[in-house]
């Protein structure tokens, strides 16, 4: 088992939601576990519009 597994999933704001909604649905799971990850390594509490397009430009997309 993989120590993800026991994390639970961080709160996400109405404008970062929305900017989650621009990535296509096929890769939406994974960019929200990678976008969450980088929230965490933020010690962020909650997933901002500001962290979602960090990873935007981190990730090329």
């Amino acid at each position: 088992m993989n120590n993800l597994d026991f994390i639970d999933p961080l709160p996400w704001t109405r404008e970062a939601k929305a900017k989650l909604k621009n990535i296509p649905f096929f890769v939406r799971p994974q960019a929200r576990q990678r976008i969450e990850e980088l929230a965490r390594a933020a010690d962020l509490e909650q997933v901002t519009a500001e962290i979602v397009e960090q990873a935007r430009l981190e990730f090329g997309q």
